[in-house]
């Protein structure tokens, strides 16, 4: 089947790269991907394969295959786009490779279609919605489609201080990840008076040092700092009585993740409030670390080696980066989930406005899941 496949991929190089150049010209932030579903919603039809949406958001699941004949596998891509200023111009914007994730879901699964592959099992086809939300993964686990099933594949393109084109992971090991936002209320005065006025810019200034004077252990990977602030008006002579901020918090592990906000909640709110201003604090998006699926691993290894060779293998990257991927394995622990992470040559990073990457990667990336798949259902013909 190996053959099979590279010879296919070969053979439809520009079929593959002008999809990713459809999705990346067609970027639709999370929620608002219905352009994107129905694009993927035609792809599915024409290969024959039934597929489902939903009422209340965006997103779709295709089937191909049947369950009572072997395992289960799901095979996730993200669809949405970041929102972001792009040489000048605020728009909608692919820099963070959900086009290219969901190129190589698409076409692994094309790929496989047109060599003849006949799954003993059942191929679940994911196209999630609002990855960028950290609450695209919730919204899918709700509808029950995760629940029975067995194996969870993902692909992320990885940025060149990470990997490098050619290589390939069995994993990635994201971080877990909670942005939280910030409100102070103060009362307003004149500003030759602010002995009469509670100060919300005073507040500011104290939440910040307090943030960053929040430690942990030092020999484990974790942070966190304030992200986002406004606070006052147009008038220089008012004191202000409100502002935001926001805070991005990063760790390893999600022990520690919960350890950090403990301490981070303490701090904010004292140091805030020091001069009577009211504080609170309101997550707004969390994601949990990666938990390894071994198993899965070893056979996503071996496809790696099986289409790249056994010299673009490399360990799983561990990364301070999010993924709300990680959420299906946390809801259903049986689950093997695993996401390969893929060399691309990406520069200058994930989430620059200017994003690049090799685009023969998603040659190898349709590869690698291509053949992940068939290792872990087999062929009924073969």
């Amino acid at each position: 089947m190996n053959k099979e496949i590279n010879k296919w991929v070969i053979q439809n190089e520009e079929f593959i790269k002008s999809t990713y150049h459809h999705l990346h010209t067609n970027a639709e932030v999370s929620w608002e991907e219905v352009e994107t579903t129905k694009f993927i919603c035609s792809q599915l039809e024409s290969l024959g394969i039934p597929y489902q949406t939903f009422d209340h958001h965006t997103g779709v699941i295709g089937y191909w295959g049947n369950q009572e004949e072997g395992p289960t596998i799901g095979i996730r891509a993200d669809m949405d786009a970041l929102f972001q200023l792009v040489d000048g111009e605020w728009k909608a914007n692919h820099s963070c490779g959900h086009d290219a994730h969901m190129t190589m879901v698409l076409h692994s699964i094309t790929c496989l279609k047109e060599v003849g592959f006949n799954p003993k099992g059942l191929i679940k086809v994911i196209f999630q919605p609002a990855e960028e939300s950290g609450k695209g993964a919730q919204a899918l686990i709700e509808t029950g489609i995760i629940k029975d099933i067995d194996y969870l594949l993902g692909i992320h393109v990885r940025p060149i201080q990470e990997m490098e084109f050619g290589l390939a992971s069995p994993g990635i090991y994201h971080g877990a990840t909670t942005l939280l936002r910030g409100e102070i209320k103060g009362v307003q005065a004149h500003g030759s008076r602010p002995n009469l006025g509670i100060n919300v810019i005073d507040s500011i200034g104290s939440v910040i040092q307090a943030v960053n004077a929040v430690k942990i252990d030092p020999t484990v990977s974790a942070s966190v700092k304030v992200t986002m602030v406004k606070g006052g008006g147009d008038n220089f002579n008012i004191i202000p009585d409100y502002a935001e901020f926001g805070i991005d918090v990063r760790a390893e592990r999600n022990e520690i993740m919960a350890d950090l906000l403990k301490r981070l909640e303490h701090a904010v709110l004292s140091a805030g409030s020091m001069n009577h201003a009211e504080v609170s604090l309101t997550p707004l998006a969390s994601m949990v670390a990666a938990e390894a699926s071994i198993e899965f691993e070893e056979i996503v290894k071996e496809a790696i080696i099986d289409v790249l060779g056994e010299e673009a293998l490399v360990p799983p990257p561990v990364t301070p980066g999010g993924e709300d991927f990680h959420f299906y394995k946390t809801m259903y622990p049986d689950i093997q989930a695993t996401m390969v992470g893929l060399g691309t040559g990406l520069t200058p990073g994930l989430h620059h406005p200017n994003m690049s990457f090799n685009l023969d990667s998603l040659l190898n990336g349709t590869k690698i899941l291509s053949m992940a798949i068939v290792k872990v259902v087999g062929d009924k013909d073969r």
